[in-house]
């Protein structure tokens, strides 16, 4: 692989953008996660959908709308079956879309393309049945604001942190903008995160203050490797954004990277929890 190129400084003259962007769409995400049930399902549709478009833009080049069919038809068949209440179901339809995805996209011809295909299938259907169960089981509504929040928290921390301080860089290869001073201040910003929010009376169900800030530092630890590893996959398909849907932002999955893997990772915690694996 080539040497890498010298990371670009922030676009400060876009942070009007981003913010205003964030203060539009940060809302929308809040009140769906609040109320629950549809609301929430749409939320989950509709970015599945732009999600698997870019995706298709990034994966498959010549036929992009055709390979975004394909994986939105699998994952929103995951989705509304875990919708339905069953989850582990909803898993399994991933994975079989996942080899049908592979299995058409080769069928078309394309043969360096069905393992592009099939781990769409996976990183954006894991994700999103995650979330599904997560905002439908027992105080479902507090883990998710949870989950939001340090995910949030610990993107704008990483970022204030590692701007003021700088330091050496976490891993230049692929992310050559981020810094360990910025990903100890995102550790931090997502656990102090996870704690306010338990912290409010939002009602029971949720886990509690100590709970919750471990949760917060996992799930900011996974965030941030969410975040890296989109990073990765940007330099493999050669583009610097997923897309730009979002003014000053990009794509969508350059701002939900980091909320895929923490999603995974806090939806297994809240399994554990209701199993009674832990206490």
């Amino acid at each position: 692989m080539a040497s890498s190129q010298p990371g670009k400084r922030f676009d400060w003259s876009n942070l009007g953008v981003r913010a205003m962007s964030g203060v539009i769409l940060a809302p929308l995400a809040l009140l769906a996660v609040w109320f629950g049930g549809w609301a929430f399902l749409v939320m989950i549709a509709v970015g599945v959908a732009l999600l698997t478009i870019e995706w298709g833009g990034m994966a498959d080049k010549e036929t992009p709308v055709r390979a975004a069919a394909v994986m939105s038809v699998a994952i929103l068949g995951s989705v509304f079956v875990a919708y339905q209440g069953h989850p582990w179901m909803g898993w399994l339809v991933v994975a079989l879309g996942a080899v049908l995805g592979g299995v058409f996209t080769l069928l078309r011809g394309k043969i360096d393309r069905p393992a592009d295909i099939a781990f769409g299938v996976l990183y954006i259907g894991a994700p999103s049945v995650a979330l599904v169960w997560l905002r439908g089981s027992p105080g479902g509504r507090e883990w998710t604001l949870i989950l939001l929040a340090v995910v949030w928290a610990a993107d704008i921390a990483a970022f204030l942190v590692g701007s003021a301080l700088k330091g050496p860089k976490l891993w230049p290869r692929f992310s050559p903008n981020k810094t360990w001073t910025g990903f100890f201040g995102g550790l931090l910003g997502g656990a102090l995160a996870g704690v306010g929010v338990a912290a409010l009376p939002l009602g029971a169900g949720g886990p509690s203050l100590m709970h919750a800030a471990w949760i917060g530092l996992l799930a900011a630890l996974a965030a941030m490797a969410g975040d890296l590893w989109e990073s990765m996959l940007k330099r493999r398909f050669g583009v610097k954004d997923s897309g730009d849907l979002i003014p000053g932002h990009g794509g969508l999955l350059d701002r939900v990277d980091g909320l895929m893997f923490a999603a995974v990772l806090v939806a297994g915690v809240r399994l554990l929890f209701f199993q009674g694996l832990i206490a």
